[in-house]
């Protein structure tokens, strides 16, 4: 059954809400995660609470809310399946899961806001923090496809890479190498270069699952197939587009047999 929650009394509040609906095929979870955001983001309307997805796909083509709440794992249809519902996704949506680490690993690479169960309170607000100060609806619809076939496949062909507030998907064998530069990263590509808010350690976890990656130098993770020269004696690796690193003398020991693999 849908569960309608009772709208503010005040217009002016209710136009400046972000209006949501959440939705879990448990009573116990709705509960709770209604109650957080009651208590802890004022930003939101609650406005539906659903215990599926066809329930949500009503609800959503009467009520067109700002943003879904919408759990992964329930019967009959998985939360990632609401999007073949509708031909245009014009709503955000924070998936809600007790998922396995390789799930999580593929959220963080498609830039999409989770929470893990239990939430985490500073967690829940922060991605309410986004939704509210910035909605891309077309970001939104190619992060969601990269993610479902990323999950689908189990395997990693592109990333998502915030450029200057834009999200933008690289393919994973178009990057020759990655720089690090304090808390950003410059990501060389044979298209083009990005710069990235992100560090490098968060770029070595994202493609630990490609072998083709190494890191050489504390500044430096090099696309293997991307590599034209290696000079032992000044311990430098030439890339393809030109670029020179240097290898670390703690790495080369690791770094030849990977290149011998």
């Amino acid at each position: 059954m849908i569960a309608n929650i009772k709208k503010t009394n005040s217009t002016f509040d209710a136009m400046k809400k972000i209006r949501a609906i959440l939705v879990d095929d448990e009573e116990g979870a709705r509960d709770v995660l209604e109650n957080l955001l009651l208590r802890f983001c004022p930003d939101v309307e609650l406005i539906a609470k659903c215990n599926h997805v066809l329930q949500a796909v009503d609800v959503i083509n009467k009520e067109q809310p700002d943003l879904v709440f919408l759990d992964i794992e329930m019967p009959n249809y998985s939360g990632f399946e609401i999007v073949t519902f509708f031909k245009d996704i014009n709503f955000e949506i924070i998936f809600v899961t007790a998922y396995d680490q390789y799930a999580i690993r593929a959220f963080e690479i498609a830039a999409i806001d989770y929470l893990l169960k239990p939430i985490d309170i500073e967690r829940l607000k922060n991605a309410v923090a986004r939704v509210v100060q910035q909605r891309n609806i077309e970001q939104q619809s190619q992060r969601l496809s990269l993610l479902s076939n990323t999950l689908e496949s189990k395997q990693l062909k592109n990333i998502v890479i915030s450029d200057k507030g834009q999200q933008n998907i690289v393919s994973i064998e178009s990057i020759i190498a990655i720089k690090a530069q304090e808390s950003y990263c410059t990501i060389h590509t044979t298209e083009k270069t990005y710069i990235a808010s992100k560090n490098l350690k968060h770029f070595e976890t994202v493609l630990e699952s490609v072998p083709d990656f190494f890191r050489v130098h504390k500044s430096w993770l090099v696309n293997k197939k991307c590599i034209k020269q290696y000079s032992k004696s000044d311990l430098s690796i030439q890339l393809s587009n030109g670029l020179t690193t240097k290898l670390s003398k703690y790495k080369k020991a690791e770094f030849e047999e990977a290149l011998s693999a």
